[in-house]
């Protein structure tokens, strides 16, 4: 069993894949914090499932917020072949491109902090690109949902927002390039259930006056790491006492041509969850 969770202004709504299309009201007594500190998380919802009522029709137009309480977003990079030939091209002319090449074949992941609850952004709202870089691209990523065991339970769709040039420039520069307004994106929903087969789709498609200006495909499969091991990492040393949100690394990079524009439309679909949509806005 599974439910997918959607955050609006007012409630948040529940899903179950028993009902597909009808979202049911969580309550007052859910939270966010709450189910990421709960040691059963998948049974805290079905329990609030069980006992709510007045199901309602959903409606895909609806700018659901991130689903998120005050977990901190951290990311892992260059997880998947793909991301580490970009981040190498990226990093050639400051000499970082080795780096890269030996994080990808290391034990230990490259995870870096992305964002706090108060900078990430929903479905249908705005991500940002950095008015001093000139090479911005969004990074479709499969992110999971980690309660304050160190647990998995659930899954959403990510965008990861970067830099290229800022981070290409030098690799200290990764926070900059990483963490800014509206760099983040999380939704349309919360999943809480299993984590999907190997051979689950993520794609994007980027539209630019009406026009689609890039597309791409690629699947589970091709990520190096197990989620159970990057989960590991992300606790090693470290304590998150309302759970936390980490980005799997990204397969699908645009070509060093392509850099996005203000006004741009990003569309990033993870089967079995749904489809984050968000505009590009400078900031």
């Amino acid at each position: 069993m599974s439910y997918r969770l959607f955050k609006t202004s007012d409630a948040v709504f529940i899903e179950s894949a028993d009902a597909p299309g009808l979202l049911r009201p969580a309550g007052p007594d859910f939270s966010f914090d709450a189910l990421f500190t709960s040691s059963d998380p998948l049974a805290y919802v079905a329990a609030l499932h069980e006992t709510g009522s007045d199901d309602v029709s959903f409606n895909p137009e609806i700018p659901f917020q991130a689903p998120i309480g005050s977990q901190e977003v951290w990311a892992a990079g260059v997880t998947y072949y793909r991301s580490r030939t970009a981040r190498m091209e990226e990093a050639e002319t400051a000499g970082g491109d080795v780096f890269y090449d030996k994080v990808y074949e290391a034990a230990r992941p490259e995870l870096f902090f992305k964002a706090t609850a108060a900078r990430v952004r929903g479905h249908l709202d705005h991500v940002g690109i950095r008015s001093d870089s000139t090479w911005d691209v969004p990074e479709p990523e499969f992110t999971l949902a980690i309660n304050h065991e160190g647990k998995i339970f659930g899954h959403t769709v990510g965008n990861d927002m970067s830099s290229r040039s800022i981070e290409g420039e030098n690799p200290l520069y990764l926070p900059q390039a990483k963490n800014y307004t509206g760099s983040c994106a999380l939704g349309p929903c919360l999943v809480v259930g299993g984590t999907p087969a190997p051979e689950t789709k993520i794609a994007i498609s980027i539209a630019r006056g009406g026009e689609e200006a890039f597309s791409g495909e690629t699947s589970l499969a091709q990520i190096k790491r197990r989620f159970e091991e990057l989960a590991d990492w992300l606790f090693k040393c470290n304590h998150f006492p309302n759970g936390a949100y980490l980005m799997t690394g990204t397969g699908i990079v645009p070509d060093s041509d392509f850099t996005l524009h203000e006004g741009d439309e990003i569309a990033i679909t993870i089967e079995g969850v749904g489809t984050l949509e968000n505009t590009v806005e400078k900031v």
